[in-house]
């Protein structure tokens, strides 16, 4: 049995994962062609011209979401798995199914009439 809690939570941090760096992996890729081009990196800004801003500082910020994106993956990928490997949800006591399976609930409620 899996335990399906995780493997939809699985699905979805995988999910916002590759959504995260469709959405705003192009203003990252940036920095590292900056630098190895042509030595020098800018900032840029909508109204007023770009700024040139050291390299180092702007390939950090590329490195940190760099880092977000594979971490949000991994953790999707960690609870898939666990999910499937799971069977936490078969593990439940008798006495706690709720339902129309579960007999003792039956039986109790056959004697209180």
């Amino acid at each position: 049995m899996s335990d399906m809690r995780f493997i939809l939570i699985g699905i979805g941090l995988t999910f916002a994962g590759f959504l995260v760096l469709g959405v705003m992996g192009s203003q990252y890729q940036a920095a590292t062609f900056e630098s190895d081009e042509f030595g020098t990196c800018y900032e840029y800004f909508e109204d007023k011209p770009p700024q040139e801003i050291n390299c180092s500082f702007k390939i950090m910020d590329q490195t940190v979401f760099f880092g977000l994106v594979i971490g949000l993956l991994g953790a999707g990928v960690i609870a898939l798995i666990k999910g499937v490997r799971g069977d936490w949800d078969s593990k439940v006591k008798p006495e706690d199914i709720v339902g129309p399976g579960n007999t003792e609930n039956e039986d109790s409620e056959r004697k209180q009439d």
